[in-house]
């Protein structure tokens, strides 16, 4: 027993080894760019075949193809990726979305790649680099970790990479080249996965999906090291393998035996599922990482125009076309409409619910799966049940495994919520569709009547015209708005009344939902439960397809469905992986899309050719142009030169790149009223019911990571007063603000709104009781019209008239007319202020907090603002506001609170308070 424990034990250090590899290149590639590589496996793939290639194939000396596979191959393609694809992403200021895009394109770009040149099945000749001896794989990994530890640690490359890690902005700024840190990364990273590929495919059979998602299993090493800890990685890649490896010796026998042997086979991706959830902040900025939701996580794609008809008609006539092929040409054509309804699920979840799900293939394979076990009997404890309730019940039970998934992304973001559903993506697939228990002998049969292949065509052309009409209506009307919110700005969308949890729940739902409708039918179409159907490698290439094509675009789910079936089925295997690779990749290039540059360069080459005057016809054209400008000058009365208009106001480009200007930069300024009193109250400002009570915080108290950030804070807001919040930076402004919005729960304390407590409400419970919030740094909804943005704030918040309510606020802010329907991306900062403020207002709010109002607003915007506020304080509101600008604190709040290191030091009127030495 003890040989046969050490046997074991030696088996485990082998395979522990190789994930340890994976787990150190993931952890340095991380720190270096900032970039969880979901391409590493596929990077190891490529260099086990082109060491094979090289041995193998051309016969190559052994320590000569590895050398050339490890020292040049792979440092080789890891410096591609950052120069062609990543540092443009980086120049660009692209976000975790698309940097994960990039990534998950050069995954498939190389996997469709590697099939197209070698094939797509597998083989068993890959050359050992090393001795058949865990001992020299355990020494090649320990050997690896504390060379890279020492490097971090002691040398002058180490210093560099992690202060590029703290804070790259300010590395720059002290003379670090953080590009050639940044390669340097990568070249490492690849080696890692070259050293990882060459040393696992001896093991198993080389192909080009097999390699790929083990390394993308074992990702649960870096993952359970937080991403930083080389020497946890390597302690858990051991310490997992030899489990897994001690675990063959289980034999309970009985129906739990071939459980229990799948979780002994498949102990990292048990790992996966139980680090990828508890992992949060993942692919947050770093200023942005103590934020308590972080950032909006958006994914910002191309997309093809749904209103175009022109489009919607080809799309018709290609979906139809099929009806007039010969039986048996249809037999790949009828998997075009199911695979369609899959990527329809992405489009709900990803494109308008703006999460990042990995795992549909999941779903969709559960729905077949189910369809099968329905219509042959053998699902538990029901009969056999006929295709079509079959295939619809299937939905039924698979819908609420959504939440499965729509749980962890409750409080996470970005990459770590993309952690969380390949984990369960991979989960149902090792568990679930690789166990012969449960899939062997599934055939799947297709509804009565429609058993041919043009039949049951018609039928899946019906189906999806009823799930392109449930999708079109979720992207309309006020579900639409709130999920269009929520993925333009969550944070945002939570102030303005959306509940946020429950709307990420019904989004991954009705996705589950409609994976596995389209998942069922794409089984009834191969007339069996084929499990590498529904992939994860596979479930990676849908969401890439659909993100290049247009996550919110019905259009581009199925020119992405049209795409992936027609190529794989009339090219080369891999095509389809290789074409959708490329698109992916060009992302950073690409930031609008294919669509749009395809546009673009049309455009381009069917302009007119420009005109070039001579020098005598510029010299006419001068003239006649001073001409003109006499005559108007003439008619209008003369300006003189030295003096600018008093309606005009000045252009300028704020740091964010948004144009700023007056806040109706495109009609006439009304000169700023120099009295400080606020406006009388007027039908357009009545916008608000009159407040019943306060807010107030008592003895407030927070703390992060140890610090003590409100030591015992006291303010009251009242109804009809202008509060402001004034301190320095660091004095617990902003954490203050987070309490009383609800985004921050505090560690002690009350938070009392008209005397009820709502310490514990959520930030949109908050909303709904009345109290409304800006934001700092602005928090707009990018996919909507004006119009539509401050119809949020007012549908989402109760108010019983919607659009009466909406149509006031934008009379208010002065945001009527043909702005209302303009789209706000473009919009100058001035405007987009009050576009945040109009839905505030919207909403009836009790009581208002603004973060910052003034910032990037000019002087005279600042003077409309004040204007503004003194009216809604008068219409009984009670207003807090956090402002830097003491000038503007003077002329406009009734009350100040100064803050200093967690406490209030002072309050009183603002003549009494401001007068006081600044704490």
């Amino acid at each position: 027993m003890s040989s046969l424990t050490y046997d074991l034990t030696l088996a485990g250090l082998a395979v522990g080894s190789a994930a340890a590899l994976t787990g150190i290149g993931l952890i340095v590639t991380y720190r270096a760019t900032g970039v969880l590589n979901f391409a590493h496996g596929a990077v190891a793939m490529i260099c086990a075949y082109v060491l094979r290639q090289l041995a193998v194939g051309w016969n190559w000396p052994l320590p000569l193809a590895a050398a050339g596979t490890l020292l040049v191959v792979a440092p080789g393609l890891g410096l591609v990726l950052d120069r062609a694809v990543f540092r443009p992403l980086s120049v660009h200021g692209a976000g975790p979305a698309r940097t994960l895009v990039a990534s998950l394109g050069v995954f498939v770009l190389l996997v469709g790649g590697a099939s197209l040149l070698w094939g797509p099945g597998a083989r068993a000749d890959a050359p050992a680099l090393l001795p058949d001896d865990p001992w020299a794989q355990l020494g090649t990994a320990v050997t690896l970790a504390a060379g890279v530890a020492a490097v971090t640690r002691w040398s002058r490359f180490g210093r560099e990479l992690r202060a590029v890690v703290d804070n790259r902005p300010l590395a720059v700024l002290g003379g670090i080249d953080a590009d050639r840190v940044a390669a340097a990364g990568w070249a490492f990273g690849s080696f890692t996965a070259g050293l990882t590929g060459v040393l696992l495919a001896p093991l198993l059979r080389l192909d080009p999906y097999g390699l790929p998602l083990l390394v993308m299993e074992v990702m649960a090493v870096a993952v359970a090291a937080g991403l930083r800890s080389l020497p946890v990685a390597v302690a858990v890649a051991l310490g997992i393998g030899v489990a897994q490896s001690q675990l063959t010796r289980l034999h309970p026998g009985g129906s739990l035996e071939p459980l229990v042997q799948a979780v002994g086979a498949n102990l990292f991706v048990v790992a996966l599922l139980a680090t990828a959830p508890a992992l949060r902040g993942l692919g947050v900025p770093h200023a942005l990482a103590a934020a308590p939701h972080g950032p909006a996580t958006a994914l910002r794609t191309g997309r093809l125009p749904d209103h175009a008809g022109r489009a919607w008609l080809v799309c018709g006539i290609l979906f139809l076309l099929p009806l007039g092929f010969a039986g048996g040409d249809l037999r790949t054509a009828v998997q075009v409409p199911a695979l369609a309804v899959v990527l329809l699920s992405l489009v709900v979840v990803t494109g308008r619910g703006g999460q990042i799900s990995l795992g549909q293939a999941a779903y969709a394979g559960l729905g077949a799966l189910s369809t099968a076990l329905l219509t042959s009997g053998r699902f538990p404890g029901l009969p056999a049940v006929p295709g079509l309730p079959a295939l619809l019940l299937a939905v039924l039970l698979t819908a609420p495994l959504g939440l499965l998934t729509g749980r962890p992304a409750l409080r996470r973001h970005g990459l770590a919520t993309a952690l969380a559903t390949l984990a369960f993506g991979v989960a149902v697939s090792r568990f679930v569709f690789a166990q012969p228990y449960a899939t062997a002998g599934l055939t799947l049969d297709r509804p009565a009547g429609f058993g041919g292949d043009r039949a049951y065509y018609v039928l899946e052309l019906v189906l999806l015209g009823l799930a392109l009409a449930g999708v079109a209506a979720l992207r309309r009307g006020r579900t639409g708005r709130a999920l269009a919110a929520m993925r333009d700005h969550e944070p945002g969308a939570a102030a303005a009344g959306v509940p946020v949890p429950a709307l990420k729940l019904a989004a991954f739902t009705v996705g589950a939902a409609l994976a596995a409708l389209g998942g069922g039918m794409l089984g009834m179409a191969l007339r069996a439960f084929d499990p590498a159907s529904y992939d994860p490698v596979r479930g990676l290439l849908w969401f890439a397809a659909v993100l290049v094509l247009g996550a919110d675009s019905l259009l581009g789910a199925l020119a992405a469905a049209v795409l992936l079936v027609g190529l794989d089925s009339g090219a080369q295997g891999g095509a389809a992986a290789a074409v959708i690779g490329v698109l992916a990749v060009l992302t950073g290039r690409l930031p609008n899309g294919p669509y749009a540059a395809l546009r673009a360069a049309v455009a381009r080459l069917t302009a007119a050719p420009e005109v070039r005057l001579s020098p005598l016809g510029a010299r006419v054209r001068g003239r006649v142009a001073r001409g003109r400008t006499a005559a108007g000058s003439t008619a209008a009365g003369r300006i003189p030169a030295d003096r600018t208009p008093v309606n005009c106001t000045p252009v300028r480009r704020t740091a964010a790149g948004r144009t700023t200007a007056g806040s109706r930069a495109l009609e006439p300024r009304r000169p700023a009223p120099r009295s400080p009193s606020p406006p009388p109250a007027s039908p357009a400002l009545s916008v608000l019911p009159s407040p019943t009570g306060r807010l107030t915080a008592r003895a407030l108290r927070a703390r992060y990571d140890g610090f003590t950030v409100l030591d015992g804070v006291d303010l009251a807001v009242a109804p009809g007063r202008i509060t402001a919040l004034i301190g320095p930076n660091g004095a617990g402004k902003s954490t203050l603000f987070h309490c009383l919005c609800g985004t921050l729960r505090p560690a002690g304390g009350r938070v009392l709104l008209g005397g009820t407590d709502i310490t514990h409400r959520s930030a949109h419970a908050r909303a709904r009781l009345g109290l409304a919030r800006t934001f700092q740094q602005l928090a707009v909804f990018d996919g909507l019209t004006v119009a539509e943005n401050v119809r949020v704030g007012a549908e989402q918040s109760g108010v019983p008239d919607p659009a009466a309510a909406t149509g006031r606020a934008l009379e208010l802010l002065a945001l009527d007319g043909p702005l209302r329907t303009a789209p706000v991306t473009g919009l100058d900062t001035g405007t987009l202020r009050r576009v945040e403020l109009a839905r505030a207002l919207a909403g009836r709010p009790r009581t208002l907090l603004l973060d910052e109002p003034a910032a990037g607003l000019d002087s005279a915007e600042v003077a409309t603002l004040a204007d503004v506020l003194r009216a809604v304080a008068a219409d009984g509101t009670a207003l807090l506001v956090v402002e830097h600008d003491l000038d503007l604190v003077a002329g406009l709040a009734d009350t100040v609170y100064a803050m200093a290191a967690g406490r209030i030091v002072t309050r009183g009127p603002a003549h009494r308070v401001l007068a006081e030495p600044r704490p």
